[in-house]
């Protein structure tokens, strides 16, 4: 009786160790980042200077593309001026990959949200894109000055780079 006991006990200690072992290991993937979210932050350079960028929330919110801060449907104006972009090339017989699409958007100049800022002045500001209060703290002319001076839409392009 009293080996069955310590058996007991021992495959107890070795299910607690796995499942602790386990739940350490998960936690890397838990936090990793959508493959959308880190193809922006890269094409971005939001990456810069933050070795830790892949596992840090705040380097890019979900509310840059969706109303909700966990993400998915339904998306904000800049998300669904990415995702006509991706039907628009699908309907046209492409099959553009995201970098692509993310840039043209960017080209295109347009301001998703209204605020007065294009969508490309305030990816390069930090703000977001695809919501109206959320923009830069400098007049339009000063921020596009500086953006143009740091390299413009180029910058956003698949391989665009400081």
């Amino acid at each position: 009786m009293v080996g069955l006991r310590g058996a007991g006990l021992k495959g107890g200690r070795l299910a607690g160790a796995l499942l602790a072992a386990s739940v350490a290991l998960s936690v890397p993937v838990a936090l990793a980042l959508p493959q959308y979210r880190t193809a922006a932050i890269r094409q971005f350079h939001y990456d810069e200077g933050n070795p830790l960028w892949e596992y840090d929330r705040r380097v890019m919110a979900c509310t840059f593309c969706h109303v909700k801060a966990s993400g998915g449907a339904p998306w904000n104006p800049f998300g669904e001026e990415i995702r006509a972009a991706f039907r628009a090339d699908a309907q046209a017989g492409g099959r553009a990959k995201f970098p692509a699409v993310l840039g043209g958007v960017l080209a295109a100049g347009k301001d998703a949200d209204g605020d007065g800022y294009s969508d490309a002045l305030e990816v390069w500001a930090r703000t977001l894109p695809g919501d109206p209060q959320s923009r830069p703290d400098r007049p339009v002319a000063e921020v596009q000055a500086a953006f143009g001076a740091a390299g413009g839409t180029a910058l956003y392009l698949p391989g665009g780079g400081k």
